[in-house]
């Protein structure tokens, strides 16, 4: 299971969707769901000491959703943020009963990691400037329809 421990320290009590900032790919799925949902939206590279603590020791290679008592990572984090959305719709009712089958979670997981692996392609069909790349602030909003 990918979900980590409560750290009783942490003050900042705002749900966080945290991912890797140096990649387009990424980026344009934080900045959805930014747009999408009330969570924070915090990249690798602007980590405070109380959020990087609470996330797990290999936190780039994956993103992850922290709340007060736990933390999501991988997959389960993208379909967090995603059923927070405003556009998840009846699958935000149909995903927590998903949940109680292990071959969901590991299929979830395996998308994720399939999809994580190859992010450069991927970006070529949906991208935006990621912030940690020192481009600025405008977003290149390489989107295909």
């Amino acid at each position: 299971m990918y979900l980590e421990p409560v750290y009783p320290h942490v003050t900042d009590t705002q749900d966080t969707f945290v991912f890797d900032d140096d990649c387009g790919f990424c980026t344009w799925w934080a900045d959805s769901f930014d747009e999408h949902t009330d969570l924070r939206i915090v990249g690798f590279s602007d980590l405070t000491p109380e959020l990087r603590d609470r996330l797990p020791e290999n936190y780039e290679a994956c993103s992850h959703l922290v709340t007060d008592d736990r933390v999501y990572s991988c997959g389960a984090s993208i379909e967090e943020a995603f059923v927070r959305s405003d556009v998840a719709g009846p699958l935000r009712d149909v995903v927590p009963f998903l949940r109680n089958f292990e071959d969901y979670e590991r299929l979830r997981e395996r998308w994720y990691r399939s999809i994580a692996d190859e992010r450069d392609r991927w970006g070529q069909f949906v991208s935006k400037t990621p912030p940690a790349s020192g481009d600025g602030d405008e977003a290149d909003d390489s989107t295909s329809s």
